[in-house]
Formats: C-alpha cells, sequence, structure tokens
C-alpha cells in the first residue's frame, strides 16, 4: 500500500514533535549567505538616509532591501 504525500507530511511532523525544542530550532532555521550583508561583521550608518543610500548601490534587487517604486497611475 502507498501512503500519500498528506499522510507523509502529517507522519513527519509527527516525528519533529518528538524532539526537544532545541533540537527543533536547530533544523528550523535555515542560513542563507546574503551577498554584501554577510561579508562584514557590522556596519554603522548615522542616518537611515545614508543606509538606504548605501544599500541601493551596494545590495542585489533580489534581496528586497530596496525602496518600493510608485506604481504609475
Amino acid at each position: 500500500m502507498k501512503i500519500s504525500e498528506e499522510d507523509e507530511w502529517r507522519e513527519q511532523c509527527r516525528r519533529q514533535l518528538d524532539r526537544d525544542v532545541m533540537t527543533r530550532i536547530k533544523y528550523g532555521f535555515c542560513h542563507v549567505h546574503k551577498p554584501v550583508l554577510d561579508d562584514a561583521p557590522f556596519r554603522a550608518f548615522a542616518t537611515l538616509a545614508e543606509y538606504r543610500e548605501w544599500c541601493e548601490k551596494n545590495l542585489p534587487e533580489y534581496l528586497g532591501y530596496r525602496r518600493p517604486v510608485a506604481a504609475a497611475s
């Protein structure tokens, strides 16, 4: 008998609940390297405007740190 995807998913959830909290936290987050952002230990800016300008000049658009573009009416 073949188990359905839904039943398989439910069984996986049951197994996860048997783990202790720290193990669930450990496996519950996935670290993804973010270019430029993760390449320096920290950055400091005097103003939010400086930070936004730096983001727009240095970060890839797909990271989502750009100001929204106004929709054409």
